[in-house]
């Protein structure tokens, strides 16, 4: 098993129903890994505890014995026990949140790394049918949005829930009766937070998925080719009342969220800080019925413990409206996490040292959606040698790049196979298919980085030299050196510093740097100008040499001296041959050639 595997494997859950025990389970194994260092917060959290609850009992013995018998040694003792008392709370404070907010931050990393791992491994069709700005909006919003849950909730859980514990214990051993009194209204209290947080965790479930749509609206509308084509549509106040308004819509979640339940939450508090009184009268009207007395010093201990359960009594409630408020987030990254992989690789891949590139199709059915009445491709029979070159052309939507999609495994057939060298390309390893199958498509993709860092994503260790014979190969180098960096010119966001020619340049130049043994070209020049295909199609001549090529082409002019050319009708072969074999047949090629000579007669 991969390494990187192991960080999505520690969530697989069995299937139930989401929200339920189930997921509270799953979001507890997060920490797993982290449970030594959880040992000792824990530790910390219960010698905090004890230290706190020491302090009322050094109070009561101060005001019951050392000032009432003027015994200033004993005081001196007392006083000094409730200032280490101070200074050691302080100082495990510190080092519990430190180790718990290294954890959190553990945890955090460990769940975006798994949804980033996840998302790496999913198929074309996801990414097709998934906005860009709701992927971010997961890993960015969502995680982000559970950063206080798993930096602090557990540690919040543990010291206050102990510290609950001990004040109960210690009340119970000042007065069992004033303790009883206390803690009457404790069970209400819960049910309320309960049901605060139910609610609260809806309206987030609703405020993410506002967050994720207007990080959408961002993403599409703020990048180069957004605001290219919002300028020039004259759309711009139409887009930013479209954002005003999503916005709008969150500002409305945000209000509720926050203020859900806050009058039944400040209800339990001035409940709570009411209390005091109510234990001074209670001590008072049993005293004045002739009842056991209650000392001054065990009174004011008493309101001491108190008040010092009543702090961490709120903050658990407050963590458990937390918790199930986060529960909405934790369920929006579970189902990431829960996502089929349709693209996997088998559990004793094959390996090829070195890949001769030879291609098959036998038989290949393919569709897009599984209960397809119409697939995209049926019954493809194409047998290419190692060395060859195949055309694949026809009418736009005929399934031509969607054969080529089959051979690295961007989609796997539904019906046939695909071969590399007689292996069914769903049996080699991932490593394998993707040294051998190099791309080069009409949408070239640039990061935004330097020319040399988008050359060297195909091969990391390569040297200077390889990146500049393979620019000098795709006939871009001279246009590198003469930028004012050279190599290290910014190319932009997506490239638009460059050339639609100067771009596919470079991505050939970044192939020609990776030197795959079969070779795709999808349309690679359909979207320049004739001036510019000329520039291109040198280097791809250069690119092609010796290596197996599969061509998809909407211009027929780049495609004349395949070995063999196959038309594509409404995903079925309906001709094959050379080109003089197809032009001297006069059939659907030949039509789709006098379409082409036509238009290029005919252009201005």
């Amino acid at each position: 098993m991969r390494p990187e595997n192991d960080l999505v494997n520690r969530w697989t859950p069995p299937k139930k129903k989401p929200g339920g025990p189930t997921d509270v389970r799953r979001i507890v194994r997060l920490f797993r890994p982290y449970r030594a260092r959880l040992a000792v917060v824990g530790l910390l959290v219960g010698l905090s505890s004890l230290v706190s609850v020491a302090s009322p009992f050094l109070l009561r013995a101060i005001l019951d014995t050392a000032i009432p018998q003027g015994r200033t040694g004993l005081l001196a003792v007392l006083a000094l026990g409730m200032i280490a008392t101070a200074v050691a709370n302080g100082v495990f404070g510190v080092a519990q949140t430190l180790i718990s907010t290294t954890v959190g931050q553990r945890v955090m990393h460990d769940l975006r790394t798994a949804v980033y791992e996840r998302l790496q491994r999913m198929s074309l069709a996801f990414f097709t049918r998934t906005r860009t700005g709701e992927v971010q909006s997961r890993i960015a919003n969502d995680i982000g949005g559970m950063q206080a849950t798993v930096t602090s909730t557990a540690t919040s859980l543990v010291s206050n829930l102990t510290a609950v514990i001990a004040s109960v214990v210690a009340m119970l051993a000042l007065d069992w009766r004033l303790t009883v009194i206390s803690l009457l209204l404790l069970p209400v209290f819960i049910w309320v937070a309960r049901k605060v947080g139910r609610e609260r965790k809806k309206i987030a479930t609703d405020r993410q998925k506002q967050m994720a749509s207007m990080s959408a609206i961002v993403t599409e509308s703020l990048s180069v080719s957004g605001i290219l084509l919002g300028r020039t549509m004259g759309r711009g106040a139409s887009l930013t009342r479209d954002f005003s308004t999503e916005s709008e819509r969150l500002v409305d979640l945000e209000v509720r969220s926050n203020m859900q339940g806050r009058w039944r939450m400040a209800v339990i508090g001035i409940v709570m800080s009411a209390m005091p009184a109510l234990l001074y009268w209670a001590a008072g009207l049993t005293a004045g019925h002739g009842g056991p007395a209650v000392s001054i010093g065990t009174l004011v201990a008493f309101v001491s413990l108190q008040q010092g359960m009543f702090r961490p009594t709120v903050s658990l409630l407050a963590t458990g409206v937390q918790v199930q408020t986060s529960l909405a987030l934790f369920q929006r990254i579970f189902e990431y996490l829960d996502l089929p992989v349709d693209i996997t690789e088998r559990p004793d891949p094959v390996r090829i040292e070195r890949v001769r590139g030879e291609v098959r199709f036998e038989s290949v059915d393919f569709a897009y959606e599984a209960d397809s009445a119409e697939p995209t491709l049926r019954g493809i029979d194409l047998a290419l040698p190692a060395g060859g070159s195949l055309a694949v052309v026809g009418a736009t939507g005929s399934g031509k790049s969607t054969l080529s999609y089959l051979v690295p495994r961007l989609y796997d057939v539904t019906g046939g196979r695909v071969t590399l060298d007689g292996h069914d390309v769903r049996d080699l390893s991932f490593e394998t298919l993707s040294d051998a199958v190099g791309v080069v498509s009409q949408e070239t993709y640039l990061f935004h980085a330097s020319v040399a860092e988008n050359l060297r994503f195909a091969k990391p260790d390569a040297t200077d030299a390889e990146i500049q014979a393979a620019a000098e190969a795709a006939q871009i180098h001279d246009h590198i050196v003469g930028l004012p960096d050279g190599y290290n010119t910014l190319v932009g966001e997506r490239g638009y510093r460059f050339s639609g020619g100067e771009k596919q340049r470079l991505a050939i130049a970044r192939t020609i740097l990776r030197d795959p043994p079969v070779l795709i070209l999808d349309e690679a020049t359909s979207a320049l100008d004739t001036r510019t295909e000329a520039a291109v199609q040198d280097a791809i001549d250069a690119l092609s040499a010796g290596r197996t090529t599969i061509t998809i082409a909407h211009r027929l002019s780049t495609v004349r001296d395949a070995d063999q050319i196959a038309v594509l009708d409404a995903g079925r072969i309906v001709e094959r041959g050379t080109h003089d074999e197809l032009v001297a047949r006069d059939g659907r090629y030949a039509a789709l050639l006098r379409r082409d000579t036509q238009l290029a007669t005919t252009a201005p």
